[in-house]
């Protein structure tokens, strides 16, 4: 599966979406744990610098200048890591006592806390420090404080670790979603192939159950269930439609026979003669009628053999040359232009069948002394063969039914001969052979296109299967 088309996956994109809201719980929990925990320690930090200040004023109220020097000075010596800071100062910020050697020249926060960089420490490396001044009676400061080192670590410490949780958090969860979409569309996948194989024809086709009977397997069951009915309605009809069509062919046939031998044995006046000439074409067009209904029957099951390579530059000048005559009597010139060595995969018969059918509507529609160009041009998907007339053309609302069963269009008059099976049977070896039908606007008339794919692969699913439907007949 390329990038692409994961991203656009509907499993993919779920299982983004709750992996964004798992990692934004995620760092909801984060920025509580960091506060629950950083947080505590620095208001910790806090709460025992303001009692040292405290005691320190309490001290200096007490005992005096002296006596505050003194018990600055005990505590320093009790603190031999110099956690603690000190700075008895006076009014002009001269140091009196401490372990500072002058008061931080840093701004004051408006809370009244200063955090600076500590540089008398014990392994003389620069510490971050936090303190405190507090202003004693006759003018005189006092800065007490802490070497927040260690608190500055825990800081970085919980803020790195909840960074990489954060992110194998993700990693995690992408590798499963997209673990999970692959998985899934796996399963549609083989969906899709099943169905654009029974759409091809091949109506035996199943979507593959699992066996773990969880909604795919589900899924897959009920259109496995609907395909069956689908199966053996079309069944029904293709049955009902060819038996319709055998039976009244034969006696159809047999009709067409005897009035053939009552012509022959002569029926009396040249009216009577005449009528029977006329039953003897209807019969035919009958005949024609039901035949084409039996091969598009055919084409419609998706029979067929291994496909010959198929030179269409040849067909079709075959079939130019099949219909060169009936142009002339109608005073109309086939143009054409064919590049050579163009091929198809496929069955000429029924090639040669959807060309003639194509030039036949081409010359009954095109007004006498006109002109009906055929082209055969290489395509960006294989050859494209086009027949083009200057006739009425058809209707843009009308050409998404002309390739219906008996459809003549709205303006038809029944006058021009031909049961409207003409474009179905195009249709429909087209779809066999994999090109696509295009009716386009000749400005005037119509340009008719069959786009084909070059030669490489079979057009159609199955293309190496039974038997290909191959009978020729005309005037349909």
């Amino acid at each position: 599966m390329s990038p692409k088309s994961l991203l656009r996956s509907s499993h993919f994109r779920i299982a983004l979406l709750y992996l964004g809201l798992f990692a934004g719980s995620v760092g909801v929990l984060g920025v509580f744990f960091y506060w629950s925990t950083v947080g505590y320690l620095t208001r910790q930090t806090d709460t025992t610098i303001e009692t040292e200040i405290e005691g320190l004023a309490e001290q200096y109220r007490q005992l005096g200048l002296e006596g505050l020097v003194r018990v600055i000075g005990e505590r320093i010596a009790r603190d031999p890591y110099g956690a603690s800071v000190y700075l008895f100062a006076r009014t002009n910020l001269s140091p009196i006592a401490g372990n500072l050697s002058r008061w931080p020249r840093v701004p004051v926060a408006p809370d009244g806390w200063l955090n600076f960089t500590l540089y008398e420490t014990t392994d003389g490396e620069p510490h971050p420090a936090r303190a405190r001044g507090f202003r004693l009676r006759g003018g005189l400061h006092l800065l007490v404080g802490r070497d927040i080192r260690e608190l500055v670590r825990t800081e970085k410490l919980i803020l790195s670790t909840l960074a990489s949780g954060l992110a194998v958090t993700l990693a995690l969860g992408l590798a499963g979603g997209v673990t999970l979409a692959l998985g899934a569309r796996r399963r549609i996948e083989r969906i899709n192939q099943t169905s654009r194989r029974i759409m091809h024809g091949d109506l035996g086709q199943r979507v593959p159950l699992q066996g773990s009977g969880d909604d795919f397997d589900q899924l897959a069951g009920n259109l496995n269930a609907m395909l069956d009915r689908i199966e053996q309605l079309m069944a029904a009809i293709r049955h009902v439609s060819n038996t319709i069509a055998h039976e009244l062919r034969t006696p159809l046939t047999r009709l067409r026979h005897r009035l053939e031998q009552l012509e022959i044995d002569g029926g009396g006046t040249d009216d009577t003669a005449d009528q029977v000439e006329a039953c003897i074409a209807e019969a035919d067009r009958l005949l024609a009628t039901f035949n084409a209904l039996l091969r598009i029957a055919r084409i419609e099951t998706g029979a067929h053999p291994a496909a010959d390579e198929v030179r269409l530059d040849i067909v079709t000048a075959d079939a130019c040359e099949l219909y060169e005559a009936l142009a002339e009597e109608r005073g109309q010139t086939l143009a054409t232009r064919l590049e050579p060595e163009l091929a198809v995969r496929g069955d000429r018969d029924l090639l040669f069948q959807a060309i003639s059918n194509l030039i036949d509507n081409a010359i009954k529609y095109a007004p006498a002394g006109s002109r009906i160009d055929i082209a055969l041009t290489r395509g960006a998907r294989g050859p494209e063969l086009s027949v083009a007339d200057h006739g009425r053309g058809i209707a843009v609302a009308e050409r998404a039914r002309v390739t219906e069963r008996f459809y003549r269009g709205e303006d038809a008059t029944g006058s021009t001969a031909g049961a409207g099976l003409g474009l179905t049977l195009v249709s429909a070896v087209a779809e066999l052979h994999g090109a696509e039908l295009r009716l386009q606007d000749n400005a005037p008339g119509l340009r008719v296109v069959l786009a084909f794919r070059a030669p490489g692969s079979p057009a159609v699913a199955g293309a190496d299967a039974a038997t290909w439907p191959g009978a020729r007949d005309s005037g349909i």
